[in-house]
């Protein structure tokens, strides 16, 4: 019999330990699921307190139940062993055995921070590291470091550098994968930094900001269980596509009370569906449009009355006149509600006093005459000068009146100019970009709730469907003698009417546009406005923000002001942390990324690169003639690569084109033969095609094998930042076809 090597033993070793710990979670589950069945199985008899207490213990049974099962795969991610021969296993989550004594340490406690932390040159009590590499249930490999003080430490000191490389070569397959198991020294001390104020990440292509802000994020939801459990986390993202390539993060780290969004989604209700021109946007992203959206519902909602007018009610006349408005109006304004909400102050007084003036014209007591009040409020020529003075609006009803008519826009933007108003002016029905929707909440803001006629019919009929439900509960509980005065028939049909499938946490704040969140999280966030800022900082009082992007990567590049300059009134009191280490991008891919940068007199931050790959960067010239076939070409080549490397179907290649031949691009792939044999997505939304087709806006946050670039240099045309991004998405491989000169710098 062949004797095992000792790394075979240790695997043996850690796979009774592996075993032994999903032994744990199994038990855990199974007891989740038997206290659930038990919850559900009461019925009938319980109080209303009872009742709540046992929908109460069925959530939280329900959301143990998925935690547990989230983490399923790679549970036990190493092990510390310390100078006094104990060990401690780290995973992702805290898993206790029988008697109740901790055998899995969640890799956010305070204990396992060593696993991260520690190095040669601090070990502190840390002997050796190990890294357990697992596929499910069963142990792959292991990976051993041996903390020596004697070690030198001027390299990169990459934490469990095998795992960590073995995950960079892995292929890409749509998904962003969690990095828990690999989590690197400087990474790890931005998840673990305190969540009060503002933290801005900084980091190039490749440093593992997204990761680093989701992982904090979970990080936060541990450490401040109670808190965050109740108002959530906000984790704004650059696009759709970027939202679904992120969505498995979290869930695999065990957490559900996060919203995830762009900024366009932060409105209910509203979806931009046009798209701005780059001034156009800039103009609407200005602080200015705090000051133009309140007086824009002051100047255009709440006109002064010019002259007076006589109205005919109950058969006689009576005058409304311009003190009148201007005095109600200024009882509606110290009501201290928004405009729609302070409309029934003002309509109602203005109501009673012309009641009053009706009833003295008839020589009524208007006290034994209510009717008066009534005969008022149906006269169609008093409603409609009382609505024409204090008009209710939707923000999306505002916004655009004011961009369909000019002469409306120019009296409440004064502070734009002619040039600056003339870009904004487009007819009805255009739809709302997303630069307007951090106009449109602005406008919320001092319009307040506001009900159309869909919505009161709405009310009304789920009203009717209540005292319907109602009625019905109240006979049944009656006939069979239930009740007593304990659960009354409203408290049962209230009860009834929610035996739906329960709303989270996460779906009640994404559809509550005043829901305050404890953390906000925002991603490639150098691309946002100051009217933007506004939005989130209204959704986060408390201003503790994680804030993660590169400015190196804004179409126009770095600002002389830095971040400061970008957060608007949230750069007041910031911190910045940097990430200076390229895990994804290949060294000579990164290197020409930054030289084209720099010739084109952008400034770029210094990041190193860890790792470089033969043939990472490959120059494919091309005429007008033969554009579309060495486009393809390229394309079928890289698919072999990655099918000789990853297997057949393996891995994922974008195009990213510049915006303006993004369509054309499109056409000529899905005429050839690859888009016959590979799935193929050229409109941004399916982010596991093997082949995708991306402008380099789209590409932003995301990370493919091989990345096809399409003309460079009409890319540069729309921003060196632009460039940048499109250059260092690739993990492997850059490809490039070009029909002009290549951008100066670009060259290897």
């Amino acid at each position: 019999m062949t004797e095992s090597s000792p790394r075979e033993r240790a695997i043996a070793q850690e796979q009774d330990y592996v075993d032994h710990a999903y032994h744990a979670l199994d038990s855990q589950r199974a007891a989740y699921a038997d206290r659930l069945s038990t919850v559900r199985s009461q019925t009938g008899q319980e109080s209303a307190g009872e009742l709540s207490e046992r929908d109460s213990f069925a959530s939280h049974y329900e959301d143990n139940l998925t935690r547990l099962r989230n983490v399923e795969n790679r549970l036990v991610l190493g092990r510390l062993d310390f100078e006094d021969g104990t060990n401690e296993h780290i995973g992702r989550i805290s898993l206790k055995n029988s008697d109740r004594e901790i055998i899995l340490l969640d890799w956010r406690a305070p204990q396992a921070e060593a696993f991260y932390q520690a190095t040669a040159a601090h070990p502190g009590d840390v002997v050796r590291r190990r890294h357990i590499q697992t596929r499910f249930r069963e142990v792959t490999g292991i990976e051993d470091e041996l903390l020596d003080s004697n070690a030198t430490s001027n390299d990169l000191n990459l934490t469990g550098e095998g795992a960590l490389m073995a995950a960079m070569n892995q292929a890409r397959d749509g998904k962003m994968s969690d990095i828990v198991a690999t989590i690197q020294a400087e990474q790890d001390r931005i998840i673990r930094a305190e969540s009060q104020g503002v933290l801005v990440v900084q980091g190039g292509p490749g440093t593992g900001k997204t990761a680093v802000a989701l992982h904090r994020a979970a990080f936060l939801l541990y450490s401040q269980r109670a808190r965050l459990s109740r108002s959530g986390v906000l984790i704004v993202g650059p696009s759709p596509v970027f939202l679904r390539y992120i969505d498995q993060v979290l869930p695999s780290l065990g957490e559900s009370d996060v919203v995830s969004t762009t900024i366009a989604g932060l409105m209910p209700g509203v979806r931009a569906t046009s798209v701005d021109s780059a001034y156009a946007g800039e103009i609407k992203g200005r602080l200015v449009w705090r000051r133009i959206a309140k007086r824009a519902v002051r100047e255009v909602l709440e006109r002064p009355l010019s002259r007076s007018v006589t109205l005919t009610i109950s058969g006689v006349q009576v005058r409304l006149t311009p003190r009148d408005v201007e005095t109600a109006h200024s009882k509606a304004r110290r009501a201290g509600t928004s405009h729609n909400e302070a409309r029934d102050v003002y309509a109602r007084m203005l109501v009673d006093l012309l009641a009053r003036r009706v009833a003295d014209a008839k020589d009524l007591s208007l006290a034994e005459n209510e009717w008066i009040i009534g005969d008022v409020a149906a006269s169609t020529d008093a409603r409609r000068e009382i609505n024409l003075h204090w008009l209710p609006s939707a923000p999306s009803q505002l916004l655009e009146r004011l961009y369909s008519r000019p002469e409306l826009l120019r009296e409440v933007a004064r502070e734009l100019s002619d040039s600056e108003l003339s870009a904004l002016i487009r007819p009805k029905g255009s739809g709302f970009t997303p630069a307007d929707i951090a106009i449109l909440d602005e406008l919320a803001e001092h319009l307040g709730p506001f009900h159309d006629d869909f919505e009161r019919r709405q009310r009304s009929a789920a009203q009717a469907r209540q005292a319907e439900l109602s009625s019905y509960v109240s006979e049944t509980m009656s006939a069979m003698n239930l009740g007593g005065g304990i659960l009354d028939a409203g408290m049962m049909a209230e009860r009834l009417a929610d035996s739906g499938p329960r709303i989270t946490l996460a779906e009640r704040a994404a559809s509550d546009r005043s829901w305050t969140y404890g953390h906000v999280v925002v991603d490639e966030a150098q691309e946002l406005s100051p009217m933007q800022w506004e939005m989130l900082i209204r959704r986060c009082p408390s201003r503790s923000f994680t804030v993660v992007g590169d400015l190196d990567q804004r179409p126009e590049g770095a600002p002389q002001g830095g971040w400061r300059s970008l957060l608007g009134r949230l750069g007041e009191n910031v911190r910045q942390e940097n990430l200076t280490i390229s895990y994804r991008t290949p060294a000579t891919v990164l290197n020409a990324a930054s030289r084209t940068l720099l010739a084109a007199g952008a400034r770029v931050a210094s990041v190193q690169a860890a790792r470089d790959l033969p043939d990472s960067f490959v120059d494919s010239p091309a005429t007008i003639d033969t554009v579309n076939e060495v486009l393809a070409m390229e394309i079928s080549q890289a698919c072999l690569i990655m099918d000789a490397e990853y297997g057949v179907g393996g891995g994922t290649l974008a195009v990213i084109a510049p915006e303006a031949m993004h369509d054309r691009v499109a056409a000529a792939i899905l005429a050839s033969e690859s888009a016959q044999r590979w799935p193929t997505d050229t409109d941004g939304n399916d982010v596991a095609a093997r082949i995708q087709v991306l402008t380099p806006y789209q590409s932003k946050g995301l990370e493919y094998d091989v990345v096809v670039l399409f003309e460079p240099a009409a890319v540069l045309e729309e921003g060196p930042g632009s460039l940048y991004v499109a250059m260092t998405r690739p993990t492997r491989q850059l490809r490039v076809v070009h029909t002009t000169a290549l951008p100066e710098g670009m060259h290897a």
